[in-house]
């Protein structure tokens, strides 16, 4: 009992109260100044009168100007938090109809029996808004999302509603994402034709005007929703939770937002459908796509194939002497042992250094390659960032704007948000990339004549072009 009285009080939004008790006594000492100013005045103080009603009017104002805003924002609050939508099912319009042909037939005929049949009706209706409304309040979300997501790859997430109140279950619960808002429009107007007839092609019309018509401009563009299906709980006890596993599926790369999901019912006789908003605050970053794309398979064999000889040719000491392979370069081949041995034998030299690989993206600027062009490079980019961060394989990124961090899910983040540079900003710089032991994978929009020489000996180009993205070795 006493848990429960502590969990009462704690409920309690004290500052509400002592405002509201502020204000309260603010209230009786400006009426009773008023009260005071006016015996006094009828006494003829004129002085102690004006005292006192120009303090009750101060008074009265300044609970006016401090307490009554701050109370009435947190009703508004409360009601907007509270607020429900209204749609009438066709159940509840068939209903509706039932009635209102009873109600005339009463007051046709004068029947108390109709009168009583109709009053019945019409408590249905109103017991059963009472009880949709009653199952849907006390009902709070929790949204769990996986922390890394890529596009076009199917993920689970977990949304769980809590039950509040603890005595008082909810029933037929639907959880619905809200569909995306519209963005915000102002009216503009623009010049026009009136033409008639209308639908006639214009060298058909028998007349043209010069007209001005009203037409909606956007202003802020819709924002794609995290989740806009729908998820039925049949029975959430009182104090209890349930919880809903959903697959999700983010058609492509960027920044998912969420602002509010609704709880809708149709509780008990499906009279009324209600939805009662919950306001949130999700926020999801989607990766670009690491699929095996076509670009993909006819890039990663080169590269790789590049990569492991580069890695392979930089030390100085013998490792070993072994058979030639069709990949191999031909200045490794070793003379003496192939003359001994009547086969080809080339020289593996050991490793002086870790297997490192340094991946650049030089983000191209808006407009030099189509919108598909420069997709198709970034999730090239990330792919290749994937594969090889499963490997033995160090790697670095560089691009315009990013931090340089080692990480590759820092890195997809990066590709995740990134747009086509403006022209003028920032570049990769390739003509100021350090000399590193690094094998250099460079995805760049650049024409191969404003490659830097030094480049071309230890680094793989993919170029993004108005097709696609095409390799340096076409």
């Amino acid at each position: 009992m006493w848990s429960l009285l502590k969990t009462q009080l704690a409920r309690i939004d004290r500052a509400a109260w002592v405002r509201f008790f502020v204000a309260l006594a603010g209230l009786s000492f400006a009426f009773m100044a008023a009260v005071f100013s006016t015996i006094f005045r009828e006494q003829g103080h004129l002085w102690v009168s004006a005292l006192l009603a120009s303090s009750a009017l101060l008074m009265a104002g300044f609970v006016g100007l401090t307490v009554v805003p701050y109370l009435f924002r947190r009703v508004v609050v409360s009601r907007v938090r509270d607020a429900f939508d209204y749609d009438v099912t066709r159940e509840g319009v068939f209903y509706l109809g039932i009635i209102l042909v009873i109600a005339v037939a009463a007051l046709n005929t004068g029947n108390n029996l109709l009168f009583i049949v109709v009053s019945a009706m019409l408590a249905a209706v109103l017991v059963s808004g009472v009880a949709s409304a009653s199952v849907l309040r006390g009902l709070d979300l929790d949204l769990a999302l996986p922390l890394h997501v890529f596009a076009q790859r199917k993920v689970m997430a977990r949304f769980t509603l809590h039950n509040l109140r603890r005595f008082f279950p909810s029933f037929s619960i639907v959880l619905t994402g809200k569909r995306a808002k519209r963005g915000e429009r102002r009216l503009r107007w623009r010049k026009s034709v009136f033409a008639f007839p209308p639908k006639r092609p214009p060298e058909r019309q028998w007349m043209r005007v010069p007209d001005v018509s009203l037409y909606a401009e956007s202003l802020r563009p819709e924002e794609p929703q995290i989740f806009d299906d729908a998820v039925y709980f049949p029975y959430i006890p009182g104090g209890g939770s349930l919880a809903a596993d959903v697959e999700l599926m983010f058609p492509k790369r960027g920044e998912y937002q969420q602002d509010e999901l609704g709880v809708r019912t149709r509780f008990p006789f499906s009279f009324l459908e209600k939805t009662r908003r919950i306001a949130m605050r999700e926020k999801i970053v989607v990766y670009p796509r690491v699929d095996q794309t076509d670009e993909l398979f006819e890039v990663l064999p080169m590269i790789r194939g590049e990569f492991e000889a580069f890695v392979r040719g930089r030390g100085n000491d013998l490792y070993r002497i072994r058979e030639y392979l069709p990949e191999d370069s031909a200045r490794h081949v070793d003379w003496k042992a192939t003359a001994k041995s009547m086969s080809l034998k080339v020289r593996e030299f050991t490793r002086e250094d870790e297997r490192k690989l340094r991946i650049i993206f030089d983000n191209p600027a808006a407009g030099s390659v189509p919108a598909e062009a420069y997709e198709s490079a970034v999730e090239l980019a990330a792919s290749l960032s994937w594969h090889f961060a499963g490997q033995e394989t160090e790697l670095t990124f560089v691009a315009p704007g990013y931090s340089g961090a080692p990480d590759v899910y820092e890195f997809l983040h990066y590709l995740a948000l990134v747009q086509p540079a403006q022209p003028g900003g920032r570049s990769a710089q390739l003509d100021a990339l350090p000399m590193t032991d690094d094998y250099n994978v460079i995805l760049t929009a650049r024409p191969r004549g404003s490659i830097p020489t030094q480049l071309w000996a230890t680094s793989y180009f993919v170029f993004i072009e108005d097709a696609g993205v095409r390799t340096g070795a076409d």
